[in-house]
């Protein structure tokens, strides 16, 4: 059970996470930034009402999980570690550019529209896509990665891409 202390403890917590990790917050806002509006440039390029199948939604986060499998293959594959890649790259930008909250919101418009199969579609239709988008992007990164290596590999077995082939 939970006293009144625990969310001021929480709050106090969090407080001082953020001071000693001001650094990283703003790399989280500066890619939430930037990916919040390459959302809104969708969304405005795929508008749609009531009944309608939220396209502009369903690309973003099929895109994203598509992004985001990528960027895990390479991350755990090739990269060297960084502070803020992590932070700016999943966390800002592919949080700010993927949605859930639209994605509920636009079930639920659908629902209350009637259009019940639609919202059926696009819910399962969004999960079974997302999934596929990030094992495709998995695959599609470590092909590339097993590519290039073929192409530009110097004799400690790190990619050498400033060389031409």
């Amino acid at each position: 059970m939970s006293g009144p202390s625990e969310p001021a403890a929480f709050a106090g917590r969090a407080v001082r996470e953020l001071r000693t990790r001001r650094d990283i917050l703003l790399v989280v806002a500066a890619g939430g930034a930037l990916g919040s509006l390459a959302r809104w440039v969708v969304a405005l390029q795929l508008p749609h009402e009531g009944r309608q199948f939220p396209w502009a939604t369903f690309c973003v986060n099929v895109a994203g999980c598509g992004l985001i499998g990528a960027l895990m293959f390479l991350e755990e594959e090739l990269l060297a570690p960084s502070r803020y890649r992590r932070a700016f790259l999943r966390t800002g930008i592919l949080g700010g550019f993927t949605t859930f909250s639209t994605y509920g919101l636009d079930t639920h418009t659908l629902l209350l529209a009637g259009a019940v199969v639609v919202a059926g579609v696009y819910v399962l239709g969004s999960i079974a896509a997302g999934l596929a988008a990030v094992r495709l992007g998995n695959a599609g990164a470590a092909g590339a990665v097993a590519l290039a290596r073929r192409r530009h590999r110097r004799p400690d077995g790190r990619l050498d891409l400033m060389e031409d082939p």
